[in-house]
């Protein structure tokens, strides 16, 4: 028996529909803590082949993407390094403050650290904006996608969604590298 994906169901889509008319905004945050001023997931209505559908969306900065790839790469090395790294865990003590590492997992971090900053000097790791859409979600389509922009904002969410709903989202095709926040230069 095939499992309905709720994200295609006409009461949800209504209910999403109410909430957007109320709201007077095109989408709706999904509350979580991982939204920040470069992320953010939200709901919002669309069409997917002809149906009216819930897009489950994950929005991001490209310079985020840009620190995500860096990092992926850093661990895959560190992985290859080390023979016992299986990712570095940061712990809180009793107050919220972070337990220092131990002396390999300080060390791992010290390389990963370095790494990146040697990638980002070289400009190993080019990115460009992008739209992935996931058919298979659990939950509607999911869409994944990255923008060029300084950061995500009620505006930019809002441009976003209208522009991919009149199928007038144009990505830049051009490649970026970017700098830690510290330096300022980015190309």
């Amino acid at each position: 028996m095939e499992i309905e994906n709720e994200g295609f169901l006409p009461t949800n889509i209504e209910a999403l529909r109410k909430e957007l008319n109320d709201s007077g905004k095109n989408f709706k945050l999904v509350q979580s803590d991982d939204n920040s001023d470069e992320y953010v997931n939200f709901y919002f209505l669309g069409m997917y082949e002809g149906k009216e559908v819930i897009y489950d969306a994950a929005l991001y900065t490209l310079r985020l993407h840009h620190s995500s790839e860096l990092y992926e790469i850093a661990e895959h090395e560190a992985a290859k390094k080390f023979s016992n790294f299986n990712g570095i865990s940061y712990e809180e003590d009793e107050n919220g403050n972070l337990k220092p590492l131990d002396n390999d997992e300080e060390e791992v971090g010290w390389f990963i650290t370095e790494l990146i900053m040697e990638m980002e000097e070289e400009e190993t790791v080019k990115v460009q904006e992008f739209l992935d859409l996931d058919t298979f979600h659990d939950y509607g389509i999911g869409l994944d996608a990255a923008l060029n922009v300084e950061f995500i904002d009620d505006n930019v969410i809002s441009k976003f969604v209208k522009d991919f709903n009149n199928d007038t989202l144009r990505l830049d095709e051009t490649f970026y590298s970017f700098q830690s926040e510290d330096d300022t230069d980015d190309d």
